[in-house]
């Protein structure tokens, strides 16, 4: 169809002439109302934004001082996240003095992980720096 035919079209029915496709030869437009057509991309466009983002780290932090009950409730925590699909790290706090008994902050480290009842995989080793011991879970 003609440009002047689909102008004089969308006139005669009160919308828009809108082109879809300008590369394609002949150019694809459309008769509607522009409003609608632009809701309708931005809601095409958010879809496509909430559907690329990807799983974000969380970060469960700990004291080395903790007492057990507390320990277990960041397990649950912790457990929920990865059921999630989340990426997880883990900060073991360390203050003071505490920093130089490493074998001390590993072992305790070592015990919150026997807490965790969900299958998991270490995806980098403990390592020491910042505040004290981090390492980096994820779900098998």
């Amino acid at each position: 169809m003609k440009t002047s035919e689909a102008l004089r079209l969308s006139l005669d029915k009160g919308l828009d002439l809108i082109e879809i496709t300008a590369n394609a030869n002949p150019p694809i437009a459309r008769i509607m109302s522009y409003d609608k057509y632009r809701y309708q991309r931005e809601k095409e466009e958010k879809k496509e934004r909430l559907s690329q983002k990807t799983a974000e780290q969380k970060k469960i932090q700990i004291s080395a001082r903790a007492k057990t009950n507390d320990l277990v409730i960041k397990a649950r925590q912790l457990e929920k996240f990865l059921a999630e699909g989340h990426p997880i790290e883990i900060c073991l706090r360390l203050r003071g003095r505490e920093k130089y008994n490493k074998d001390w902050a590993r072992l305790k480290l070592s015990e919150f992980l026997k807490m965790i009842t969900v299958e998991h995989k270490i995806t980098s080793e403990p390592k020491f720096g910042g505040y004290g011991l981090n390492l980096q879970i994820s779900k098998k």
